[in-house]
């Protein structure tokens, strides 16, 4: 639960860190116990599998915690997963992990939001370099819609009376979309145009942001763990969101999946593409369609209006709020970040190939 940016700091004294998830695989319980190994059994490391609806689990996995790091959630922007699994995670899950925190007198609480409880909610709608403007998401999408509604929860939950008299400290951090290795929405990319003769998609190409390296956001989590637990600075904090981002350049989504791979051969698609205002009505005739089917079939949308929109918008963010507050700064340059990400990538080109190779003997 308090996630892995713990074994990032090198934190003194820290006894224990928990991961509760609902099911581990295999490889990664075999990573945590490398993990707990380079600990040298200087802190405990535990992993616990349960659901974050199941308030008698929540119990016990915060029983003698000091920091909860609430990463969970369901991501689905095209509408394959039911809405009611979506929302379940962030509308009830949510305020049962807080109420199990009071319970069990957990003092700090860091949440885990996303840039989307802002929006983009126009692709028309042009903003760079955002810092505290009071933005909020308009689309209905069970992704955006319940993240915002758990963030709104966390914040009004800081001050609240914990069991045992203490009171609970809660922040939200709006991390950019994230890349480095193991991202599943890179790996995705990559992969799909590993499977198009190496042509990466220009679905994106319209757009301008600037994401951040997974790397930076674990630290900026761990930043605003030392603030709370600091009485002097916590008041400035409480309470507060915060966007993180990086020196990351700003460029489209599709641009950074090139930047990231063309060493090993993926190049960008010179064919001409839609319009982006026709690409957004054709999404809403896809919708319509999904809806008319979803009786008797789930239709999973190659795209609809609000992927157009999030896939293709100028909306970029800085973090002057977060430098002030957290004293944040990237722990990863973009040069390290890219080198990281690069080398993760080989080994998704690597993995291919020795795919292809099977299939073919």
């Amino acid at each position: 639960m308090t996630g892995w940016s713990c074994l990032v700091t090198g934190e003194k004294e820290l006894k224990e860190i928990r991961a509760l998830d609902k099911a581990f695989r295999s490889e990664l319980r075999e990573e945590f116990s490398l993990i707990h190994g380079c600990l040298q059994n200087k802190t405990k490391l535990t992993a616990l599998e349960g659901d974050i609806l199941d308030e008698s689990c929540l119990k016990r996995a915060c029983q003698d915690i000091l920091v909860i790091i609430h990463t969970t959630s369901v991501i689905d922007v095209i509408s394959v997963t039911h809405r009611e699994s979506v929302m379940n995670v962030n509308e009830k899950g949510t305020p049962l992990l807080l109420e199990a925190c009071v319970q069990a007198t957990v003092p700090i609480f860091i949440y885990t939001s996303t840039l989307e409880v802002t929006g983009p909610n126009s692709y028309k709608e042009i903003i760079q370099n955002g810092h505290e403007e009071p933005l909020e998401n308009t689309w209905s999408a069970p992704y955006s819609y319940s993240k915002k509604f758990a963030e709104k929860a966390v914040l009004v939950a800081n001050g609240w009376t914990l069991k045992n008299g203490g009171t609970l400290y809660t922040c939200a951090l709006r991390p950019m979309v994230i890349y480095g290795e193991e991202s599943p929405i890179l790996s995705a990319g990559i992969n799909e145009a590993l499977n198009n003769n190496r042509i990466l998609s220009s679905f994106s190409k319209f757009s301008r942001v600037n994401p951040v390296y997974v790397g930076n956001v674990a630290w900026a989590h761990i930043l605003a763990m030392r603030v709370l637990q600091d009485p002097k600075k916590a008041p400035s904090v409480q309470g507060q969101f915060y966007y993180i981002s990086d020196d990351t350049p700003h460029q489209s989504y599709h641009n950074l999946n090139y930047t990231l791979s063309k060493e090993f051969g993926l190049r960008l698609d010179s064919r001409w593409s839609l319009p982006l205002s026709l690409m957004y009505w054709i999404g809403f005739l896809l919708e319509i369609v999904s809806f008319l089917l979803r009786p008797i079939y789930i239709y999973g949308l190659p795209f609809n209006r609000h992927i157009v929109t999030l896939s293709n918008s100028v909306f970029t963010f800085v973090y002057k709020k977060a430098q002030r507050d957290l004293a944040y700064e990237p722990l990863y340059s973009w040069e390290e970040a890219k080198q990281k990400t690069v080398e993760w990538v080989g080994s998704l080109v690597d993995r291919h190939k020795e795919t292809l190779k099977s299939k073919t003997q």
